[in-house]
């Protein structure tokens, strides 16, 4: 019988542990509209290298004064794998992005695409995998 209930009380964990992760990893299809590209050029103001989505903060400079926008990138654990880490991306970067717009209007998007000109920095989401490279390399 103990050895039932041990079953049991590991399947529950299991359950509980499994539908939190779900819950904290969400559809890009869902958040995301890729049928909507928006481009931004700005400058980073932050990079924040966390699971499970790294994003940069990004201030975009127009006629109605500076907008902060939030650039959304590929799993962290892909990201690690093509070469990006938390200090790929520094305050002052001047960078190009583009990407799919946030469904809820926010001033967010998906990044398909991102070059930052001063290294030849390219990063680019193809299919369901990221490729990142620099001018050179």
């Amino acid at each position: 019988m103990a050895t039932r209930r041990g079953w049991t009380v590991a399947l529950v964990a299991v359950s509980a542990v499994s539908g939190a992760t779900l819950a904290a990893h969400h559809s890009i299809s869902a958040v995301y509209d890729s049928r909507k590209p928006v481009t931004l050029t700005g400058s980073v103001r932050e990079f924040q290298f966390v699971n499970p989505h790294p994003w940069i903060g990004l201030d975009v400079t127009g006629a109605d004064g500076v907008r902060q926008w939030r650039l959304e990138l590929d799993n962290r654990w892909e990201l690690v794998d093509v070469g990006m880490n938390a200090d790929t991306f520094k305050p002052g970067d001047a960078v190009v992005a583009t990407g799919s717009s946030g469904r809820d209007g926010a001033r967010a998007i998906y990044v398909t695409r991102l070059d930052r000109a001063s290294d030849g920095l390219h990063y680019e989401q193809r299919g369901q995998s990221p490729s990142l490279r620099f001018a050179g390399r």
